[in-house]
């Protein structure tokens, strides 16, 4: 693990570097289930138990904005691209 995650294996800061954002994201991005259909609030559990600055919604958009999660907005539903029917 690099600098950017704690002793615990948490993600400890948001990086300033693309690199290291794209390193982390794709961490987080690997704790999505393909084909499951995630409510909001179960994204925000998932991201809280693997970061400890606090701030689960960059995590959350950046997943989105980056496309590694898809969602409905609507509906505040997520899911990883590609694995839903």
């Amino acid at each position: 693990m690099t600098a950017l995650f704690d002793k615990a294996g948490k993600v400890a800061r948001w990086p300033s570097k693309a690199a290291e954002r794209k390193e982390v994201l794709d961490w987080l991005a690997a704790f999505f289930e393909p084909g499951r259909v995630y409510a909001e609030r179960e994204v925000n559990d998932i991201l809280n138990a693997h970061h400890t600055f606090g701030d689960w919604a960059l995590l959350r958009r950046e997943l989105f904005e980056s496309r590694r999660l898809e969602r409905n907005p609507r509906l505040g539903h997520y899911w990883v691209p590609g694995s839903l029917p």
